[in-house]
């Protein structure tokens, strides 16, 4: 009994020691001074004797010290140094945070993670496994290594397999929250956030209204924080409109693709309030040609040769509905972050975060997500490793050549008659993996009309 008393003792003993200078951590500002190498040891010990130092360290860097003072002090010594003719300079002995790369083997080929700035969002947080994103959509692969264990919850509202026999839905789920650091394939931008599964378009890519509505009310009934919808039609719906407002009344965040139109044409439910719109961009920060645009669309974010899982591999696809998933991401990294902030708080601070690239308040309102803005990051250093644009692809042994535009690459989206196109219905269905490396050029590029102030200089490129 003595002896388990006595190792307490030191065990609280130990804690004693341990946990006041963990408190004075917190309790202190650290700052750097460099003195001119003509001033005395005695001279420099004078004037640090001034201010209430805890303690001095000497780095290796010559005539330079790290001063440790009681917190809030730090402001005021800093402008008394600086002005110190022995002194060089003085500053804030800032911290520095690792950048959390993920060991997937195809991340430095994801180049929107790096233009977003994930890595360093993930330095701060991975988000939340209570936090889920409701992909409504074609179905996600529960079968895919980088999303199956991510599945949380799934439902059908189709007349086809509760399967994603069409790929589309996966390749947005990856974009989303794939499996990260599990040593395979892709990362997603949500990191631990979890997925529900909410199939409402079938093989061919299309579904009834009806079917995304009752796919946006379960998500919300079913805890969806945030609701992605990769998806549109050119068609307003009072009961798609109803839907997404149920949706914002359960607290939820709806993301919705701006579509591929190329023009400012509307297109639902993007354009329906509550729900944050997004455009496509490339990796120069440039407006994809084919993103739909306008005073209309709240976000922009990656949409060009977009690497993520696809019929069981991985293919690059472009379009807004590859651009939607990454903002949906990083409202799932918020919402973990901050698990007590409503929806409109999230999409506040998307959108007061968001980089104000070129076309910011033309193409679209806010600019173009930045997810370490948006948990607040300390650093805004991408990863070096990253390629810029995707080079390489996981190749299959054998693969088809498509005969007709990729899902998410349409040069128009086709108007609906009876059954309203959400997105396009021209759809390859390959034998083996689809692996498109460069986005079809359309016969004619559609073109923004030109803003009203090139009549005072037309000489501007975007004039031209």
């Amino acid at each position: 009994m003595n002896k388990l008393f006595a190792s307490l003792c030191i065990l609280l003993f130990c804690l004693a020691l341990i946990l006041p200078q963990q408190a004075n951590a917190a309790l202190t500002d650290r700052v750097i001074v460099r003195f001119h190498p003509v001033a005395s040891n005695k001279t420099r010990d004078d004037l640090i004797k001034q201010f209430s130092v805890t303690r001095k360290e000497n780095l290796r860097l010559s005539n330079t010290v790290v001063l440790n003072l009681p917190k809030g002090q730090g402001t005021a010594m800093i402008k008394k140094l600086t002005d110190n003719p022995n002194v060089q300079f003085a500053e804030v002995d800032a911290v520095a945070q690792a950048l959390d790369v993920p060991n997937d083997p195809y991340f430095n080929n994801q180049w929107g993670l790096q233009k977003i700035l994930a890595p360093s969002a993930w330095g701060t947080t991975h988000g939340s496994t209570s936090t889920t994103i409701a992909i409504v959509d074609t179905g996600i692969d529960a079968s895919h290594p980088d999303l199956t264990g991510k599945i949380v919850g799934r439902a059908n509202f189709t007349t086809d397999p509760d399967v994603d026999n069409n790929g589309h839905g996966s390749h947005v789920a990856g974009i989303a929250a794939a499996d990260t650091n599990n040593g395979i394939g892709i990362a997603g931008t949500g990191y631990d956030t979890r997925l529900l599964s909410a199939k409402v378009l079938d093989s061919t890519g299309s579904g009834y209204y009806s079917w995304v509505a009752d796919g946006i009310m379960w998500a919300a009934d079913n805890g969806a924080k945030v609701i992605n919808l990769s998806l549109g039609g050119t068609s307003s719906s009072l009961t798609l409109q109803n839907a997404i407002s149920y949706a914002w009344s359960k607290g939820a965040v709806v993301v919705a693709a701006a579509g591929n139109n190329g023009n400012t044409k509307l297109l639902y439910p993007a354009a329906y309030p509550n729900v944050v719109s997004v455009a496509a961009t490339d990796n120069n920060d440039q407006k994809a040609y084919f993103s739909s645009y306008g005073s209309w669309v709240t976000l922009a974010a990656p949409g060009v040769n977009i690497l993520s899982a696809y019929q069981g591999g991985y293919a690059y696809l472009s379009g807004t509905s590859m651009a939607t998933p990454f903002v949906s991401g990083v409202a799932g990294l918020v919402s973990g972050d901050h698990p007590g902030w409503t929806n409109s708080q999230i999409v506040s601070k998307l959108e007061s975060s968001a980089d104000h690239i070129f076309g910011t308040g033309f193409y679209w309102k806010y600019g173009r997500i930045d997810a370490c803005a948006a948990v607040d990051c300390t650093t805004t250093t991408q990863t070096p490793t990253a390629t810029p644009t995707p080079t390489a692809t996981p190749t299959p042994t054998t693969k088809p050549t498509p005969t007709s535009t990729p899902t998410a690459v349409p040069t128009q989206i086709p108007t609906p008659t009876a059954v309203p196109t959400l997105v396009p219905t021209n759809v390859p269905t390959p034998t083996a993996i689809v692996t498109p490396t460069v986005i079809p050029t359309p016969t004619t590029t559609p073109a923004p009309s030109k803003p009203w102030w090139c009549a005072y200089i037309p000489w501007y490129p975007q004039c031209q």
